[in-house]
């Protein structure tokens, strides 16, 4: 098998620039630009839970030593942790914590869909833009007595567009929709790590509540 043969810029054309155009106009330029950042993200250091914990434990001790009220927030360029040790300081409770987490959970959530999604629609996109490659071509089909060559050409250009369009929905954007979201399920798992070793080792420090004196009953207030 020669790989030349399987080489069209044509056709590669048809299928690629028709699958990202369509893509384009189905997902909208902010989910694209979100789908583009992920996959810019894939190649950046991954959230370090052991680094963070490192990190982290300067705020602990603090917190340890000085008391939640007193102790003085520790920031090392995670936005999440960063925000959670200053709305701790401020609040003086472990909800500022779960808050912060939640909040910047979503919005993780959120951004990682909508990338997920994009990828799906083009993979699911590319195989429709093989097709109409290939109506495309055999609609070029010579009539009448033209030479062998004319129908060959088509012929391998239908087919060729049939083969991109597989190949780049399956082996190109399916797979990059699971790396974003495998990628994004992992983040999460070692951030709530984080999150429950914080709050545990927090914990101890952080002021009680008084707690609320018990409502008498009716009967006690009749008594």
């Amino acid at each position: 098998m020669h790989v030349e043969s399987l080489i069209d810029p044509l056709s590669a054309t048809i299928v690629v620039g028709g699958t990202l155009v369509a893509t384009f106009l189905r997902c909208g330029l902010a989910d694209c630009r979100t789908a583009i950042g992920a996959l810019f993200a894939l190649r950046k250091p991954r959230f370090n839970a052991e680094r963070a914990r490192g990190e982290l434990a300067t705020h602990v001790q603090a917190i340890r030593r000085d008391g939640l009220v007193r102790a003085q927030s520790h920031h090392f360029g995670d936005p999440e942790f960063d925000e959670a040790c200053d709305a701790m300081a401020q609040s003086h409770s472990l909800t500022a914590l779960r808050d912060a987490h939640r909040s910047h959970r979503t919005k993780r959530q959120e951004r990682a869909r909508h990338a997920v999604d994009t990828f799906a629609q083009a993979a699911e996109l590319a195989p429709v833009f093989g097709l109409a490659g290939t109506l495309i071509s055999l609609s070029q089909l010579p009539s009448g007595g033209a030479a062998s060559g004319d129908f060959t050409g088509a012929i391998g250009m239908a087919v060729l567009t049939t083969l991109y369009g597989l190949l780049l929905g399956n082996i190109v954007f399916a797979p990059l929709a699971r790396v974003v979201e495998r990628a994004a399920q992992a983040e999460e798992r070692e951030r709530q790590g984080v999150v429950d070793w914080l709050e545990a080792q927090i914990a101890p420090a952080v002021p009680k509540l008084h707690e609320t004196a018990p409502v008498p009953s009716a009967k006690q207030v009749r008594a």
